[in-house]
């Protein structure tokens, strides 16, 4: 076989790609030599702006297998059939840190798949917890500020982590999770995976239902203790992305169960707690988990940057069948995600092959912007409706609609019977065993305990004795005693 030529980025064969052009032996480099210049701009720009949040992560391709017939509840047709297989991408990753950050860190992780679906990319933007710190998108900007670095240390601040959590009471129960066992995955592999939100299916008939999504590890559940994670983030800060990797590259293919949740949409009104709340969950013995399916991961990206760095997800991108709640975090993730990628990839990261449809073909009107590879040809108009036989709208909604009743205004979420802030981070600590509870308190003592105001340790104290009156006074004691040492 003959040996490739290498060219310059507009094809021209390169002669010399060990030494530069200069003005005689020893001389200055000439400004004309292109190949240089082309090399060297580029790599100036080989960087994108990292994700805000979620800027450390992993990806695999795989499927999904429907293994259980869901027909009765949405019309999705990648869920219509038992042994329907769709092509899926998965990215995983962690909130708080930037793209050098650790894995082996104590933080949520996102669980972010794209279904490859024949009506269209179906978005599913979800954690390896159920529930999150706020349930307004308005505190959002807010709550990732004073997880990250603080503009004057650089570093992350206890005092400020801790601050906006005794400013936030609905935080309690996603703490209750984070500082408890399942707040450092193992690996992406051994933790499970949640839509967390509140979506809407719809089934043919037009009947609407309310369902919450579970991924659930077939690896089973593996955690690091903090002493573990330290080692083992000094060790390998790279240790849940060579986990991954080195799974698929030697035919151990992770999977997880999809289970769902389904609440008639009738249900809402009454129901005990809020069900678009994403800090509350629906407890499994009001909803029990209906199995659905089955995900494989089983391929490794080729190229890290331009198949995980560049995914877009966004929760926006639902396919006849499926829709939005009216959970206000994902209200507003449906603008701000899409947002997201505009501003770091441009308005056509959705023609880059990951993030385009595989199993139909997006056929619009959106034209031209940065790296426009969608002409479509001399005849092809970019305004609806027209003449020339271009496509045109089905007429048909992809969900049910949402009632709305009332003003407009800047309304607190509805109260349900039950929605106070602290009942359900109360049983969660109840569910613990003795040595769940141990870890959980010296995890909340340990950071709590860094905080230089004694109010805002008070506020978060008085957070956890009204979930449950043992787990304050056990962190109370905790926390006394690292600060008299």
């Amino acid at each position: 076989m003959s040996q490739r030529v290498l060219t310059t980025e507009s094809g021209a064969p390169v002669a010399d790609n060990q030494n530069s052009a200069t003005a005689g032996v020893g001389g200055p480099l000439l400004l004309q030599d292109q190949h240089l210049l082309e090399k060297l701009a580029r790599f100036n720009r080989e960087r994108i702006p990292e994700r805000v949040v979620h800027a450390r992560g992993s990806g695999a391709y795989g499927h999904f297998e429907v293994t259980d017939d869901v027909t009765a509840y949405t019309h999705a047709a990648f869920l219509g059939e038992i042994g329907k297989r769709t092509e899926v991408f998965a990215r995983f990753s962690t909130v708080a840190d930037n793209l050098g950050g650790a894995d082996a860190v104590r933080d949520p992780r996102g669980f972010a798949l794209k279904f490859y679906t024949e009506e269209g990319n179906y978005d599913l933007v979800g954690n390896n917890t159920p529930v999150f710190f706020i349930k307004d998108p308005l505190k959002f900007p807010d709550f990732i500020h004073s997880q990250k670095r603080d503009p004057f240390t650089g570093k992350q601040e206890p005092d400020n982590v801790w601050d906006f959590w005794a400013h936030a009471p609905e935080a309690t129960h996603q703490v209750t999770w984070l500082m408890g066992d399942r707040g450092i995955p193992a690996s992406y592999r051994h933790m499970n995976g949640y839509g967390s939100h509140t979506y809407q299916w719809t089934n043919a008939a037009g009947d609407a239902f309310f369902v919450k999504y579970h991924f659930k590890t077939n690896q089973g559940i593996r955690c690091l203790s903090t002493e573990q994670a330290q080692v083992l983030a000094g060790k390998d800060p790279n240790s849940h992305q060579t986990d991954l990797l080195q799974a698929i590259e030697r035919g151990v293919h992770p999977s997880w169960t999809l289970y769902a949740q389904i609440m008639p949409a009738a249900d809402a009104a009454e129901y005990r707690f809020n069900p678009f709340d994403l800090t509350k969950v629906w407890p499994h013995r009001d909803y029990p988990l209906q199995r659905v399916g089955r995900l494989v991961l089983d391929r490794n990206p080729d190229n890290v940057f331009a198949e995980v760095e560049q995914a877009a997800f966004s929760p926006n991108n639902f396919v006849p069948g499926i829709g939005p709640s009216a959970d206000k975090m994902l209200q507003g993730r449906l603008f701000a995600y899409a947002d997201a990628h505009r501003y770091r990839l441009g308005v056509n990261h959705t023609q880059l092959a990951v993030n385009a449809p595989r199993a139909t073909t997006a056929d619009n009107y959106g034209r031209d912007g940065l790296m426009a590879a969608n002409s479509q040809g001399r005849y092809a108009k970019n305004y609806e409706p027209n003449s020339y036989d271009g496509p045109a709208e089905t007429g048909r909604p992809l969900a049910a609609p949402l009632p709305v009743t009332g003003h407009t205004g800047t309304h607190a979420a509805p109260q349900h019977t039950k929605d106070d802030d602290f009942y359900q981070a109360g049983e969660l600590y109840r569910l613990m065993s003795e040595e769940e509870k141990r870890r959980l308190v010296a995890n909340i003592a340990g950071g709590l305990a860094q905080v230089s105001r004694d109010d805002v340790i008070e506020k978060n104290l008085a957070h956890f004795h009204a979930a449950d009156p043992e787990y304050g006074r056990r962190v109370r004691e905790a926390v006394e005693a690292l600060r008299e040492d």
